[in-house]
């Protein structure tokens, strides 16, 4: 279940992936399967191969992209995967 999210930052997160840009959406969830996971981060791009390279840079399977007919394919990146993206990144904050 997500929650702590804005329209505006789902909005926004949908537009840079529109522009082509990797974009990042940070948000609260909670699911059964990970108990130990309280965020998790959506990492998505309109160019998927833009996207497959990004994810190979930190060692994220092509496999794992969900992909959606909508045009916001994306990764989910959770727990120490999550935090050493961020950080990499220069985006930890978002984890706070």
């Amino acid at each position: 279940m997500a929650f702590g999210l804005k329209k505006q930052e789902l909005a926004e997160w949908k537009r840079q992936i529109d522009n082509g840009k990797i974009a990042f959406l940070t948000h609260y969830w909670l699911d059964d399967r990970f108990p130990d996971c309280k965020t998790v981060t959506k990492v998505g791009c309109s160019d998927l191969e833009k996207l497959k390279s990004w994810g190979k840079k930190y060692g994220l399977k092509e496999e794992w992209i969900h992909y959606r007919k909508d045009g916001y394919s994306h990764f989910d990146l959770l727990g120490d995967t999550q935090r050493m993206i961020l950080k990499e990144e220069g985006i930890a904050e978002r984890l706070q």
